[in-house]
């Protein structure tokens, strides 16, 4: 889960990166960044009660004042086809021109994350430019092509391409980059994946039917239902998506008498009624 925090005054600039940081170095399952278009801190946490521990830390520990916006669902895009993609960045304009041009092989890749590879050999493209290349596939990685959300599960390999003597440099080679990985990813089979939880919920046996019945209007997929003494621990994937809040619902099927626990399992492909739910908000 993600959301954006902004400081109130310039004054509490200083005092919320300070504090991000002190945060993120206690506790590696929390991230900061910083999203340079719109101009805001985005934290990420491994739930809404996680990141609203958080809030409440940055506002009474370390009192910055900040503006706080709602809960985001952190989906990512990958792909699920092979493709060759090509980019161009030809410009001329009189006097030096820029000139880049790359062949990048786009390939799923279960590792995690973006993987760039170099098979360049013989000088097609100097060896300079590679970098600059790296730097434009990953770039372009930080967006996909589904709804802008962060790509991974992809390796990138540069397997072709051409220079000019005169007129190629680093930025025409990146930019000629980030137009093969785009294109490779709209032509690659490109899909949004959600996050899917492991959420327990432990429960007196008198709510049960009432926890499952909820638990499938929220696509959840139950995987075991254990008797404990008197209760009953139902185990579950669900989607993040379908259980922001689900303290207060949890707390009102049961009169306050089951608790839950949940915690990151895996990435799944979003259900295509559910997508263009999502886009279209």
């Amino acid at each position: 889960v993600s959301l954006a925090i902004e400081p109130r005054t310039k004054a509490d600039q200083d005092k919320l990166f300070t504090a991000l940081k002190k945060l993120e170095a206690e506790d590696p399952s929390f991230k900061v960044s910083y999203n340079s278009d719109t101009g805001q801190n985005v934290i990420s946490g491994m739930g809404q009660l996680h990141l609203e521990v958080m809030v409440e830390r940055l506002l009474s520990d370390f009192k910055v004042q900040a503006r706080v916006g709602k809960p985001q669902v952190a989906y990512k895009e990958t792909i699920t086809k092979r493709v060759e993609s090509t980019g161009k960045f030809v410009q001329q304009a009189g006097g030096h021109g820029q000139y880049g041009h790359v062949v990048l092989l786009i390939e799923p890749n279960k590792k995690g994350g973006v993987i760039f590879e170099s098979k360049i050999k013989g000088g097609i493209i100097p060896r300079e430019f590679i970098p600059s290349i790296k730097e434009g596939a990953l770039d372009a990685a930080n967006s996909g092509v589904v709804g802008g959300y962060p790509v991974t599960d992809i390796k990138a390999t540069l397997i072709d391409g051409s220079f000019h003597e005169v007129d190629s440099s680093e930025l025409s080679f990146k930019i000629a980059a980030e137009i093969a990985f785009k294109d490779g990813l709209r032509r690659a089979g490109p899909v949004l994946l959600e996050p899917i939880m492991d959420l327990e919920v432990v429960t007196p046996i008198e709510y049960l039917s009432q926890v499952i019945a909820d638990l499938n209007t929220r696509r959840a997929k139950i995987t075991s239902i254990a008797e404990r003494k008197n209760v009953k621990a139902v185990k579950s994937e669900v989607p993040l998506r379908e259980v922001f809040n689900y303290a207060d619902v949890l707390r009102n099927l049961t009169q306050g008498r089951a608790s839950y626990t949940i915690e990151p399992f895996y990435y799944d492909k979003v259900p295509d009624d559910v997508l263009i739910k999502i886009l279209g908000t």
